[in-house]
């Protein structure tokens, strides 16, 4: 496999908070990898990085093909405009040669169609966070960034939004995405970087998270990311990657993009109040 995205030594500074230290990995085309830690590891501040919506202090990224596709967590969607018009509206930033086109070929790859003329304001959770990923996809990109992109759906919303995802990945797709849900990571990661205090503390297979953290090969993947951020970097067998925590914690990371308006998040049109 090809590598998709490339980073190096990737450090962010917010004044005296230094919410990323010298993150470094590399994620392959057809591969989807998890970023679990708790809260203020620097899980969303690293996405933002790679999906360029905020600059780094200190290292570098490269993306092989193109741009990232970016999935905010606050859905960055305009509440009073059609989903096919969210679509276009987007396809048109992004400079997409057909915006029509693209909204069209987003409707039917996200089964989004039946509800194309829908005000985004009447859909429900799971369809808005459809809409907030096709957005993503919108420019075709090679790399999919998506921070926690299942946070406020129901099983059977979650389930559904997998589907779509995994088809991407088995398309080539590569995918970085954000989760507190573990038991996702055991599902469908192939691999896992877990951070804590901005630091990567471990990059591994879901197996040597559960080894690292003392639990057997069918054990608990939450009670051993639980375990091993208590005992820090080398507890157990996984392949340590990071010198240990260090000061300071991961920030929200909000994207910015062209535009103001009434949309929600962050993204290219801006958002409700957020975005800009």
């Amino acid at each position: 496999m090809s590598v998709a995205l490339s980073v190096r030594a990737l450090a962010k500074r917010y004044g005296d908070l230094q919410a990323l230290h010298d993150v470094s990995f590399e994620l392959s085309s057809g591969e989807l990898i998890a970023v679990v830690g708790p809260n203020g590891a620097g899980k969303t501040t690293l996405l933002s990085i790679v999906a360029g919506s905020t600059e780094p202090s200190g290292g570098s990224f490269e993306v092989s093909s193109g741009r990232v596709g970016w999935a905010p967590q606050r859905v960055a969607v305009y509440s009073r405009l059609s989903v096919r018009e969210n679509l276009e509206l987007f396809a048109h930033l992004e400079r997409v040669e057909d915006p029509r086109a693209a909204a069209d070929r987003m409707l039917e790859q996200t089964a989004l169609a039946p509800r194309a003329d829908e005000l985004l304001a009447h859909l429900s959770g799971g369809n808005r966070q459809r809409v907030n990923v096709a957005l993503a996809l919108i420019a075709k990109p090679a790399v999919l960034a998506l921070d926690e992109p299942t946070a406020a759906l129901d099983p059977g919303q979650r389930e559904r939004l997998w589907e779509f995802i995994m088809g991407l990945v088995e398309g080539g797709a590569a995918v970085l995405y954000s989760t507190h849900n573990v038991s996702e990571v055991r599902r469908h990661a192939r691999r896992v970087l877990v951070l804590d205090e901005g630091e990567l503390c471990l990059d591994a297979t879901p197996a040597e998270l559960l080894a690292a953290g003392g639990e057997p090969p069918d054990g608990d993947l939450e009670r051993a990311l639980v375990r091993f951020l208590r005992g820090g970097p080398g507890a157990g067998d996984g392949e340590v990657t990071g010198a240990g925590p260090g000061p300071g914690s991961g920030g929200e990371g909000t994207g910015a993009g062209p535009g103001g308006g009434e949309g929600t998040g962050a993204g290219p049109g801006g958002g409700e109040g957020t975005g800009g």
